[in-house]
This record gives structure tokens, sequence and C-alpha cells, in this order.
């Protein structure tokens, strides 16, 4: 009798199952590599530069969320500062408030905006499908308005510099790409839920925000479901989704979307670029908020000729910095 061959896991050849450009590849045996990673930078006690210092923090939560905090160089007598809750980009694959892309580009809004930054690490698809991410960050800002009340001592991991130096009547919620989508709906969330002592999101900072759904819109061609990069994208992060690309995470007026109306914030603004395969969307958002209803201030900001998150890539472009001082202006309005 001839003997059969054993096969172990050893011997089984590892393949690529799934691939977005470098992005992200996900292999047979389902472990994922993320080879556009920018790489993963330490905080820094009072930067030269900036006088910035940054440290990372544990959120409570089941299970932890990470999170980097920062802090301008603190004057005698201390200083009050507005809060930005942000959340990063990357199409919901990749990136993280730990990476240099996203480390230097804090410092420097931070620094130019006078702001206490707390940057969230939210858990990543696929390993953890939508809408992880979601719950994550309102978790995170819920942990953040916790800190509004300085007599409470039951803040499970109370950040000193949040309750010292934070200023909860000017607190903005923030992101760029897939982070300006998590903006929304945590805005969205914030309409429909009460914040812990009834803090109030001042402002929401969208940039180059990631919409899409399945009729397009202005100058967007028309591609089959499969052969369009933003529907494989999101049945990646979202398989389940009800409703699919027109799911409301995604299409902010898809079938059962909360009103725009309800928009939990006072202020937003929602900013484009011109050469951005997502700026129709952009305009189309605000466009959609602008006559829903909400009683809020609405601004709209694009630079013509530069592409999707510019201001990461060239920060030290002439674009980046009006952006900056843009961004600068709405905060502290």
């Amino acid at each position: 009798m001839a003997s059969k061959t054993q096969t172990t896991p050893e011997t089984v050849a590892k393949e690529i199952v799934t691939e977005f450009g470098t992005f992200i590849r996900i292999f047979s045996d389902g472990s994922v590599e993320r080879p556009s990673q920018s790489p993963l930078v330490p905080p820094s006690l009072n930067d030269p530069n900036t006088g910035l210092s940054s440290k990372d923090i544990e959120i409570p939560h089941n299970p932890t969320i990470s999170s980097r905090i920062y802090l301008l160089k603190i004057t005698n007598p201390p200083s009050k500062f507005p809060i930005l809750v942000y959340f990063h980009g990357g199409a919901f694959i990749f990136e993280s408030a730990f990476s240099k892309l996203y480390h230097d580009h804090l410092k420097i809004f931070a620094s130019q905006a006078n702001v206490i930054v707390v940057s969230i690490e939210y858990r990543l698809a696929p390993e953890y499908p939508l809408p992880t991410c979601y719950h994550d960050c309102w978790a995170a800002l819920k942990w953040v308005s916790s800190h509004s009340n300085h007599t409470n001592d039951t803040i499970n991991n109370a950040e000193p510099w949040l309750i010292e130096h934070g200023d909860f009547d000017k607190v903005f919620i923030g992101g760029d790409s897939a982070g300006a989508n998590i903006a929304h709906n945590i805005a969205i969330q914030a309409g429909i839920e009460k914040l812990p002592y009834d803090v109030k999101i001042l402002g929401a900072i969208l940039i180059h925000p990631y919409f899409h759904s399945s009729n397009p819109i202005g100058s967007e061609p028309i591609i089959e479901p499969e052969n369009n990069l933003f529907h494989k994208v999101w049945h990646l992060v979202y398989p389940n989704a009800p409703f699919g690309i027109d799911n409301p995470r995604v299409n902010p007026l898809g079938e059962g979307a909360p009103s725009l109306e309800k928009l939990g914030c006072s202020r937003i603004i929602v900013c484009v670029a011109g050469q951005d395969r997502l700026r129709d969307r952009g305009v189309w958002y605000w466009e959609c908020v602008k006559n829903s209803g909400w009683n809020g201030k609405l601004e709209f900001f694009e630079e013509k000729d530069e592409n999707h998150v510019y201001h990461l890539f060239k920060p030290e472009s002439e674009c980046a910095k009006i952006l900056i001082q843009r961004l600068d202006n709405f905060v502290q309005e």
C-alpha cells in the first residue's frame, strides 16, 4: 500500500490572496503586511523646535485603546488650551497615531494652532472589521470628555495634561481621509448620545473625507463595482456592511442614515484638494450638510492644485502651510 504524503502547515505555500498596491497584502495563512506603512516613532518631551511635548497614554476600554497626546510648552500661570481628538487616515487599513507621518504633522498643528491633540490608535481592518474603529474612537472621545469634571477622582487612568490644561468648552474632533469619515460618524453619534458631563463638540475638521456610494457624482467615472477600488476596499474593511457601499457609515445619505441635521457639533470645516479623486465627494458632503437644515456654522476650503493629503507628504510646502493656517483660524475663532 502506498503511503499518503503528510502535509503540515510548514509545507503549505504562503500565497497572497488579497492585495491593494503596496498598502496591504493579505496572505493565505491570514497574516497581513502593510508595505507602505510609515515608520513608527517615539514621543518626545520638550521638542527643541517647537517646545511641544508628547507622550503615549492608555485609554481604558476593552481592549485598551492606545493614544498619543501633544501638549504645548506651559507658561506661568498655566494656560488652558482647546482639545482636538484626532483620527488618522489610511483607508481604515494602515497608518498609525504613532507613525512618523502623523507625528510630524500633529506636532506642527498642535504648536501652531495652540491646541492639545489626542491622536487615537484605533484598531485597523481587516483584522478588526468595521464598525470596530468607530466604537474605539467614540470610547476615546468619551474618556477625554470625562476629564471635564475636575473634581472627579473616579476617572480610570486619568490624564493630568487634560485635567490641568484642557478647555472643555472648546473640544474639537478631526481627521483626514478615513479619519475624516470617522470624524463625521462621531459627530453623528454625538447628536444621538450625550458625552460625559454633557461636554459638547464645538467643531469638526474633515480633511479630504472618505465617502462613497453606488451612484457616481460629479466627475466620478462609471466603474463596475468589481473593478471599483473604493467598492473593493469598503468590502474588505466592512464585509458585512448592510447596504454595502451605501451603508450610512460611508454614504451619509444612504439607506437608514440619520439626518445630517442632527450632527452633534456647532461648526464644521470641510477641506478638499482639486486633484484628489475624493474631491467631488467632499464637495457633495459639504453641500448635503448645507442643505440639511443643520444650524451650525459650515466652512469650506479647497486647494485646487494639490492631491490627497498633500499636507502630510509635503508639510513644508506653501500649500500645506496655508491649510494649517486655515485650520488654526477655525480652532481659534
